[in-house]
């Protein structure tokens, strides 16, 4: 079982029971889009946005984006008719199930082997990926071993902020954001005068340590969600430290957000010129029989070569994917007219 390495810069966030926002989504511009069955859809709309759910993934056209289903609670009634109808009926236009409140690696276990179960039932070729979210205190002191529950089926780790407020107690209620409760006060002075406060990151612990997990076992890190889809400075900053932290990507609860993630998490175009330049170095000092070369007065060796494959190879997919969605979205032009 090989899962494919799918781009994972925006994640939209869809709820199972906007039947409108569900047709705009595969043209929203997201590398994936998540249809959402548990906290976006109130619990007596959770049968029909099932069936909701299903209509859309084999009636709308997804070529351009990933497309996953976050599921129920596995500790909910709705969980277990989530995944069987789902899969059953959808499964071989299913890219990922995203299971929300992963607690211990005995959840990634239950949910796979339904999986495994129903795929050969159905005859289902690809095999369905699976999502994990990290959103409260126990799954973030079992990321581990999460990480390593399921090599063969596990694509990325999620962190799931609002829930993981919530289950440590936090008292923030900005989702995603900053807080200047989460500060520190510089030294009174002799003068005396006003002190500065310098604001710190509450999530930084959190998105690391579960960074650190995924990278660690060929996993995906992913940042959850920024709650106040009005900033986009704010998102920006968010997505930024996440990236600089490790992540891969970002959720986007509102299509405005979908832009923002995309350009965070893309390559800029300076970067990505110097990584062929690097290329270029390395080939001409392997053919003079040389290990390492500088450049730019900076050392490049065997690591270098490494992070500049990974680095074009995400170019290119971000290329081979821009390209579907621009195609997809003429022939829904063409198909208007």
């Amino acid at each position: 079982m090989t899962m494919p390495h799918r781009l994972h810069r925006s994640e939209l966030a869809v709820p199972g029971s906007n039947e409108r926002m569900l047709e705009r989504a595969p043209e929203a511009g997201a590398d994936v889009v998540f249809l959402d069955l548990e906290d976006a859809v109130a619990p007596d709309d959770k049968v029909q946005a099932r069936l909701n759910v299903i209509a859309a993934l084999n009636d709308l056209d997804w070529s351009a984006c990933s497309v996953s289903v976050r599921i129920n609670g596995l500790d909910t009634y709705w969980c277990y008719r989530d995944i069987v109808d789902v899969v059953e009926q959808a499964g071989n236009n299913l890219d990922a199930i995203l299971i929300p409140k992963v607690s211990s690696a005995a959840d990634v276990h239950l949910v796979a082997t339904m999986l495994e179960q129903i795929e050969a039932a159905m005859g289902i070729k690809d095999p369905i990926a699976l999502y994990v979210l990290i959103e409260t205190a126990a799954g973030m002191a079992n990321v581990e071993t999460i990480a390593q529950a399921h090599p063969e089926r596990l694509e990325a780790l999620v962190f799931g902020v609002a829930d993981y407020a919530a289950s440590i107690q936090s008292s923030t209620t900005n989702i995603g954001g900053v807080s200047s409760d989460y500060s520190v006060l510089t030294d009174p002075t002799e003068e005396g005068g006003e002190r500065e406060a310098f604001w710190g990151d509450p999530w930084h612990y959190a998105i690391a340590r579960m960074a650190v997990a995924a990278r660690a076992n060929g996993l995906r890190p992913i940042d959850g969600p920024f709650g106040d889809f009005s900033d986009p400075e704010g998102f920006i900053s968010a997505a930024r430290r996440a990236a600089m932290l490790g992540c891969e990507g970002k959720w986007a609860i509102h299509p405005s957000q979908v832009e923002l993630a995309n350009e965070v998490f893309t390559p800029a175009e300076h970067v990505v010129g110097r990584t062929r330049r690097i290329l270029e170095e390395m080939e001409i000092a392997a053919s003079e029989g040389r290990g390492a070369v500088s450049l730019d007065g900076r050392l490049i060796d065997a690591a270098s070569i490494r992070m500049a494959e990974n680095l074009l190879a995400k170019v290119e997919q971000i290329g081979e994917r821009d390209a579907m969605l621009a195609e997809s979205r003429s022939a829904r032009e063409a198909a208007k007219s």
